[in-house]
């Protein structure tokens, strides 16, 4: 059977069985070892769509430590760690960098609107077409422009966060699982 990331699942290996570790086959045929993560889909995480106009998206440094100090004490620094790190860091920055702006355009769009519907009642009375005046445009762009921002944050977070904030995820479990002592 093959999982939505093309790599094929072993018997009794899944989301409900008990090892969460096992060999894979990579496109080229090579077995590595990998997780199955039941969440990861290779569609959703931007695989097959241009980064945009740039055609690439920087790449986000990697959180994992390098071996050249001592492992945590505890699941706190771990967290504390990635939180610190070049790559966290980075996510967030992607993340405001978009939803700052686009809240604050909405905002003023909303307030706008609002506004003119108070303190010009004349000019959203205006007919347009028929009975569809313009207070009836700027209320149906309302909603236009809702569902236009939740398809830019979505396609944002799928094509410029998404797949570090994985990465992500995956150190900080490994990490987390090393002060456990290897247990899951």
């Amino acid at each position: 059977m093959q999982s939505s990331n093309d790599r094929s699942r072993l018997a009794g290996d899944g989301p409900g069985g008990a090892a969460g570790h096992r060999e894979v086959r990579d496109r080229a045929g090579a077995e590595t070892p990998g997780y199955d993560d039941p969440w990861y889909d290779a569609l959703a995480s931007g695989w097959g769509e241009p980064a945009g106009p740039e055609g690439h998206v920087a790449p986000v440094p990697r959180a994992r430590r390098e071996a050249t100090g001592p492992a945590p004490r505890g699941a706190a620094e771990v967290y504390l760690e990635v939180q610190r790190s070049a790559a966290f860091q980075e996510v967030r920055s992607r993340y405001r960098r978009f939803v700052v702006p686009a809240v604050a355009a909405f905002l003023v769009w909303y307030l706008a609107y609002v506004v003119t519907a108070t303190a010009a009642p004349g000019l959203m009375a205006r007919p347009v077409a028929g009975s569809v005046n313009v207070a009836m445009l700027a209320g149906l762009g309302q909603f236009l422009t809702t569902f236009l921002l939740t398809w830019a944050y979505a396609r944002h977070a799928r094509l410029r966060r998404d797949r570090a904030a994985l990465e992500l995820r995956w150190d900080t479990q490994e990490l987390t699982r090393g002060v456990r002592g290897g247990a899951s």
